[in-house]
């Protein structure tokens, strides 16, 4: 059973005022101990509106993730690769989290949402901001057995994978930004973390981390340019988690035979700077020219004076050429 806050989420979801006697009654407590349960929500990001004589009310209401609505909403083909899914109401770090449980002798396929990260983190070790209830962090774990060879261009494929399910839901002008970032309107609107455990030449389990901003407050501060979802149409988090599985498990399921060259071609479909002026910034040195696209194995590939050289490496970052 969920704790106290949540189940007073649950009661506000519909973003319709509701008294805190009602609020009371419905769980079984006193009005002071709903009092500290929505300074607690607060205190986690959620709006609380108070209105005297009308109660209590999430504006725009709120939605919680639900395993069974998940599970439920899988396409038919993919749900047999699900071994297990939790979703959590707050953990540090879905990826960490699936990182422990895999420690545990966790099944491939394990699936961790949660409703909040206190730890969540991005490429190079950059802060992922995760409020409360309002966008969509998941990891899942998947066994490969030829190691880091078979996983060439892996971060590519699970951004086409993304770009394609946000696609689905109606929402246009989505883009992707090499190596891991899912841009819509040319911000960013989620991102791809992937980590892998084991055997680096032999067999060895990776962690996929997505995380999809679907309802961030207005004033969320971010140290770059971000795009939310929800400003794109009313999206179900729940129908959002079910339809990225869908793509992702069966993708993940024929990576080693099929392996990036099967979505280059989606990928440069989706290219954000193709044939753009760019950077690329690498701890050594600075390549500004045009895009062009990805190399079959997923490198960036880059025209400098009509030669093209392709670079790939955990340290090289991807930027406009008017970007500081």
């Amino acid at each position: 059973m969920r704790d106290t806050c949540l189940r007073i989420v649950e009661l506000l979801g519909d973003g319709e005022f509701v008294s805190g006697a009602v609020l009371g009654d419905c769980l079984g407590v006193s009005r002071t101990a709903v009092w500290k349960q929505l300074n607690k929500l607060e205190g986690w990001g959620v709006p609380i509106e108070t209105v005297r004589g009308r109660g209590y009310r999430i504006p725009g209401g709120m939605e919680l993730l639900d395993d069974d609505r998940i599970l439920n909403g899988l396409a038919e083909c993919s749900s047999r690769f699900v071994g297990r899914l939790e979703v959590l109401d707050a953990t540090d770090s879905t990826n960490n989290m699936v990182r422990g449980e895999i420690e545990k002798g966790a099944p491939q396929g394990f699936v961790c949402f949660a409703e909040r990260q206190t730890g969540g983190r991005g490429r190079h070790g950059r802060e992922w901001v995760s409020p409360f209830g309002r966008n969509l962090y998941m990891s899942l774990s998947w066994h490969f057995d030829d190691g880091a060879a078979a996983l060439e261009g892996l971060s590519l494929a699970v951004g086409v994978v993304v770009a394609r399910v946000i696609q689905s839901f109606g929402v246009n002008n989505v883009a992707l930004k090499w190596p891991n970032d899912i841009l819509l309107d040319k911000q960013k609107v989620g991102g791809v973390l992937l980590e892998m455990m084991g055997d680096p030449v032999g067999n060895c389990q990776v962690i996929v981390g997505v995380g999809i901003n679907l309802g961030m407050a207005e004033d969320t501060e971010i140290d770059q340019p971000w795009a939310d979802l929800g400003r794109h149409g009313q999206i179900s988090r729940n129908e959002l988690a079910s339809a990225l599985l869908s793509e992702l498990l069966p993708m993940l399921n024929a990576y080693s035979c099929d392996g990036f060259l099967a979505y280059r071609a989606e990928w440069q479909g989706f290219d954000a700077y193709r044939d753009s002026p760019i950077k690329l910034i690498t701890p050594r040195m600075t390549v500004r020219g045009l895009g062009r696209g990805v190399s079959d194995t997923g490198a960036i590939q880059i025209e400098v004076d009509g030669v093209i050289e392709a670079y790939s490496g955990g340290e090289i970052s991807l930027r406009s050429a008017d970007d500081r």
